[in-house]
């Protein structure tokens, strides 16, 4: 009954596997003809080639000097934006201290483009005034005697004194919606005039009472209502850092009182502006304590993914223009990838050959199983490069090789504990079954090990590194479904054949090939425990290790009390320390 339910198991599991293998291939397929995407893994910039560009800085705020730290920083977050979406394995450097070189393979999207030139430079400024983005026709505007007087020094970004006669003028005769360019030389401590992103509105806002630095993270979802139901909207969540937290809930205090009084104020609203233009200006309907914002308005979820990337790297006080771009060849060329082809066809080989020699017909399971692997892991790959931009590079095909020895050696662990059992006198579906108890837990923690050591690789490296880092773990988990869904359950259903189960010759479980010695030895004698293969080999280890070695002085005085024991009694003359031949010669 435990037979039965065992090959039960195992043909799931098997049809587990291969529904996995069939899905996949069917996704790919799809992909390939139906979505654009590509039946192959796609190639990283070492492999395939890609796009050169060379960006020169610019400071929106300070005196134009670019230092070491900023340049730095700039490579940095740039290397993010750029591996955002996925292991593309671009390379960013700087070039004569002054200019950030970015290649990447393929061509760029202008979405990307963006992405690397932009400075993500964010500020929150309080609308003092708020109007249609055209200018106002010269015969409605304010009189010069009319133009507002401040009658102090303002109290707070909400204050109506940082309106003077010029601002208000400016204010007037700023046509938004015929030029909505943004102004990336505002000044953070005055107030100033600017237009919406689309040009329909313009305002005048306080000076910058928050930047980006403050912001500690973003990300983007759905909003939802204060009942915890979603809008259908696509929101910006913003979580500010804990100093900023208290200075947002003293502006959220002071807007939502306009916002009381009148909820058509503008001095009800918060102006969000990213490198000069003003992005939303929300009312605050409510005090905010916790420092958890969100930006809602008319947002594509392609738009809030682009502006939280934007944002969840941080400010930087630099933006970037496109100084050159070029197409470069790849850097190492197919001849490289055949190399590595071959290297690790060689390795397979190798691998297949000692299978065959070490375990027979057994071990045409191992290179049915490396074979599985591949296959799993190949589908992988080209779905992580169509979903989320992986590319494979020659680091990656290093990790590949290396992991074909690795997923091997997962199949001797399982045969060999099968082997012992074998050698221990079970049949062989008691030792598979046995041996399966006993080596599925090293398998789990060799593994583990593995992957532990992929995952801190990857985090902790950068560029190609990562990319081997990255295959070296997929591959574990690879070889783990392979091992668990198809070595495992193949043995269990080859070990009720009568071929394998009787332990033919050929079949690398012949039990008389490994010293087994049987549990009924005929004339009624059974096996003793001391009898077992392994019991004989240690008692011959031990009794040259005792050959070769000095005696202990536990062993010594051990040694020396047996002697003592099984020496023959003496005469008692001797007993009594007489000498005999004294005795004569008296």
């Amino acid at each position: 009954m435990a037979r039965k339910k065992r090959t039960s198991s195992a043909r799931k599991a098997l049809l587990l596997l291969t529904a996995i293998v069939v899905v996949l291939g069917g996704v790919i397929g799809l992909s390939a003809t139906k979505l654009g995407g590509s039946a192959s893994p796609q190639l990283a910039l070492d492999l395939s080639g890609g796009t050169e560009m060379i960006l020169s800085p610019k400071v929106t705020n300070g005196d134009g000097d670019i230092s070491k730290d900023q340049l730095d920083q700039a490579v940095d977050i740039i290397r993010q934006r750029v591996d955002g979406a996925g292991v593309s394995e671009a390379e960013v450097s700087t070039q004569s201290g002054r200019n950030v070189v970015v290649s990447m393979p393929g061509t760029p999207s202008q979405e990307t483009r963006d992405l690397i030139q932009a400075s993500a430079q964010m500020s929150f400024r309080s609308v003092l005034m708020q109007g249609d983005g055209g200018a106002v026709p010269e015969d409605q505007r304010t009189a010069d005697a009319d133009l507002p007087h401040p009658n102090g020094e303002p109290q707070n970004g909400s204050d109506s004194n940082w309106i003077t006669g010029d601002l208000q003028k400016q204010y007037e005769q700023r046509d938004c919606k015929a030029n909505p360019g943004k102004d990336d030389q505002l000044d953070p401590d005055k107030a100033v005039v600017a237009c919406s992103e689309d040009g329909q509105q313009k305002y005048i806002l306080g000076p910058v009472e928050l930047n980006g630095s403050d912001i500690k993270t973003a990300d983007y979802s759905q909003a939802e209502s204060g009942g915890g139901v979603s809008t259908g909207q696509w929101g910006v969540n913003i979580t500010f850092n804990d100093h900023a937290k208290n200075v947002f809930k003293d502006v959220t205090q002071r807007l939502y009182g306009f916002y009381g009084k009148n909820q058509e104020d503008p001095k009800a609203s918060f102006a969000i502006m990213l490198d000069g233009g003003v992005l939303q200006a929300p009312r605050a309907q409510n005090v905010i304590a916790d420092g958890k914002a969100q930006i809602t308005g008319d947002f594509s979820e392609d738009d809030a993914k682009g502006l939280s990337e934007q944002l969840k790297y941080g400010a930087l006080p630099i933006s970037f223009d496109i100084q050159s771009e070029q197409q470069i060849s790849a850097t190492l060329g197919t001849d490289q990838l055949q190399m590595g082809i071959i290297a690790g066809i060689i390795g397979l080989l190798l691998v297949c050959v000692y299978s065959l020699f070490q375990y027979r017909l057994l071990g045409f399971v191992t290179i049915a199983s490396l074979l599985v692997a591949g296959v799993v892991t190949y589908e992988a790959i080209t779905l992580l490069g169509w979903g989320v931009n992986y590319r494979l590079s020659l680091a990656g095909v290093a990790g590949l090789i290396v992991a074909i020895g690795q997923t091997a050696d997962s199949f001797i662990v399982y045969f060999e504990r099968i082997r012992d059992g074998l050698r221990d006198g079970r049949s062989v579906p008691s030792a598979v079954d046995h041996g399966w108890m006993r080596a599925r837990r090293t398998i789990w923690a060799s593994k583990g090990v593995n992957l532990l050591a992929a995952v801190v690789l990857y985090f902790v490296a950068v560029g190609n590194v990562r990319g081997f880092a990255f295959t070296l773990g997929l591959t574990a988990i690879a070889d783990l479904m392979v091992i668990f869904w198809f070595t495992h359950p193949v043995m269990v259903m080859l070990s009720r054949t009568k071929f394998f189960g009787e332990g033919h010759k050929l079949s690398g479980l012949d039990a008389r090939a490994l010293g087994y010695v049987p549990l009924y030895r005929g004339a009624g004698r059974l096996r003793d425990p001391e009898d077992s293969p392994r019991a004989r080999k240690r008692r011959s280890d031990d009794d040259e290790d005792s050959e070769d070695r000095p005696m202990t002085i536990a062993e010594r005085r051990r040694a020396e009390a047996l002697e003592s024991r099984n020496k023959p009694p003496q005469d008692p003359e001797e007993q009594s320390g007489q000498n005999p031949e004294g005795a004569d010669n008296a």
